[in-house]
């Protein structure tokens, strides 16, 4: 019995290590700052970041310094269509089965999240119509300069992928093919601070979990 139960323990120890060292490297790379001497102007386009404890989202107003997103993402991608009306979409970049397999946490299986963090080009953007947002614990406000956020915005056109959209979990959500590998160093919260970093803000260097984006904002 102990034979067989040694080496059981081996491997759950390497596991173990394994997960330390993702850890402890997600932390430094995360404050590990880039756009450091970054500062917020006193007048621009106000953004939003949203984290709900394991996933960051971009909110952002769908008509500002020239960019406009009614196109990019119509409501006719939406099961109800009126949503369309909100003048901000919240924008998320993920794996698809993650996605849209778990319109809830209760729904995660551990499967899933293991397939996702061994890689996948299967991914989408996830955009949700909505009003415009209220500064929070979860929801972070960011000003950018017009040049910042067409900086930003296209980086997320960048991650759309040819192909249809399809409904999201409610009324007000749909789900657009997305280019890029997903993996357990290309994450979803990676992904937002790379177009934060990319619109000059300061943020971490590489940033695979949730809450070091709020830290930076």
């Amino acid at each position: 019995m102990m034979r067989q139960v040694r080496p059981l323990c081996f491997v759950l120890l390497g596991l173990a290590g394994v997960l330390a060292a993702y850890l402890l490297v997600g932390l430094v790379g995360s404050v590990w700052t880039v756009n450091r001497d970054w500062r917020p102007p006193a007048r621009g386009v106000t953004i939003w970041v949203e984290d709900n404890g394991i996933h960051t989202d971009l909110l952002m107003p769908k008509q500002a310094a020239g960019v406009d997103w009614r196109d990019v993402f119509p409501g006719e991608a939406l099961r109800e269509p009126g949503y369309a009306r909100y003048a901000h979409v919240a924008v998320g970049w993920g794996n698809r089965a993650f996605f849209i397999g778990t319109p809830t946490w209760w729904d995660v299986r551990p499967g899933t999240v293991v397939a996702a963090a061994l890689g996948s080009d299967d991914n989408v953007l996830h955009v949700e119509h909505v009003a415009q947002p209220v500064g929070g614990e979860r929801v972070r406000a960011v000003v950018l300069t017009p040049a910042q956020y067409r900086r930003l915005a296209r980086v997320v056109r960048a991650s759309l992928a040819p192909g249809r959209a399809v409904t999201g979990y409610a009324g007000h959500d749909a789900f657009y093919p997305a280019r890029g590998r997903y993996d357990a160093f290309h994450t979803c919260n990676a992904w937002t601070g790379r177009a934060l970093a990319a619109a000059g803000v300061r943020i971490g260097w590489w940033t695979p979990f949730s809450a070091p984006v709020s830290w930076w904002l």
